[in-house]
């Protein structure tokens, strides 16, 4: 799995990766970070307001820093 954190790696970004980081290790998944910050890629996936995060790809959230619990409940039902 595949947790890409899109943004341009402003504070609230690297808060959001830290979010990240810690609902990654309570859920005991593996999973790599990837960092998005080409607005263009961002634009792409259909991200018009950042911080957001993606699973594989697939936008999950975007517009604010997400906390932990909000991640790991998106990554929950994305591993279902």
């Amino acid at each position: 799995m595949t947790i890409q954190i899109l943004g341009p790696g402003c504070p609230n970004c690297r808060n959001l990766e830290k979010n990240a980081r810690e609902a990654i290790a309570r859920l005991g998944v593996e999973a790599q970070i990837e960092k998005v910050t080409d607005t263009d890629r961002i634009v792409e996936m259909g991200v018009m307001r950042t911080p957001g995060y993606a699973i594989d790809g697939t936008v999950q959230r975007s517009g604010k820093v997400f906390t932990a619990d909000e991640i790991e409940a998106s990554i929950k039902a994305y591993s279902e």
